[in-house]
């Protein structure tokens, strides 16, 4: 009768176990967010962390608006720039952002929302360099974010100029530690990134704007249904002012008529 008893008690205890393993799957199944969004944490000031850790910026801004408007949640991944595509199109996150510029290249693999950013690339050196301009930078180490347009736009001017060398990062941050050290004579990459990073660091300049016409966008797997859904959210921000107010919280000013921030535009599409 003890052994059966202690069998009994054993077998309670087991389901048990697996009732409260259960029911902590499932607790974990419906707190997983609806939205998994990849995103280069540190990219100022689009995405990146504030003093107390939490995720804040542009971007973040945007895509936590996009998401209540759906009804539904957001979780944030944090993925070095160049693994984001790979990321979407494996599936692994639903959408991603981080100042990504649409191309024809990229609309080949990838999609994209309407654009909500117009920019350029930049070179910003230290402020005592007395270097001013691309042509200043003949022999001498420039840097860029892996994977990015100003990767490609060094990369593809690097005989133009004579770069003596380019070296990729993972982020503005420890590209911007090298500039500072002077391990590099300067940095090519996207310039509102750089104006809003350099407002109170003399020590810095953006000593040149580098016209490349690019756009910002959130990208998405080729051709996923959720990328149009999206886009009709960003529609209705732009056209109810919403997108307008952060832009003007983040950089200070409102959006110029004309650019992807003001205006409603057709989600892009390849040429091919």
């Amino acid at each position: 009768m003890r052994s059966t008893f202690l069998k009994t008690a054993l077998r309670s205890a087991a389901i048990a176990v697996m009732t409260a393993a259960g029911a902590a799957t499932l607790s974990g199944a419906v707190q997983a967010a609806d939205l998994t969004v990849g995103a280069n944490i540190g990219n100022v000031p689009w995405e990146f962390q504030d003093a107390t850790g939490k995720n804040v910026g542009f971007e973040i801004d945007v895509v936590d608006e996009i998401a209540k408007r759906m009804g539904k949640t957001v979780e944030i991944v944090n993925i070095p720039f160049n693994g984001l595509f790979s990321a979407v199109q494996s599936a692994r996150i639903d959408m991603a952002v981080s100042s990504i510029t649409i191309t024809e290249k990229r609309l080949d693999s990838v999609s994209f929302a309407q654009p909500y950013y117009d920019s350029d690339q930049s070179l910003t050196v230290l402020a005592k360099s007395g270097l001013a301009k691309v042509e200043d930078l003949k022999g001498k180490a420039i840097g860029v974010d892996t994977g990015s347009t100003g990767d490609m736009w060094a990369t593809q001017n690097q005989a133009k100029y004579g770069f003596g060398d380019i070296r990729r990062f993972e982020g503005l941050q420890p590209a911007m530690l090298d500039l500072a050290s002077g391990r590099l004579d300067g940095y090519v990459s996207d310039i509102p990134a750089l104006l809003y990073y350099t407002k109170d660091k003399p020590q810095f300049k953006v000593a040149q704007r580098i016209p490349t016409g690019e756009r910002y966008s959130i990208m998405f797997a080729k051709n996923s249904p959720l990328a149009p859904q999206v886009n009709d959210q960003i529609t209705a921000m732009k056209k109810d002012g919403t997108i307008a107010a952060l832009h003007e919280k983040w950089f200070g000013g409102k959006p110029e008529a004309g650019t992807s921030t003001a205006d409603v535009m057709d989600m892009p599409k390849p040429k091919s």
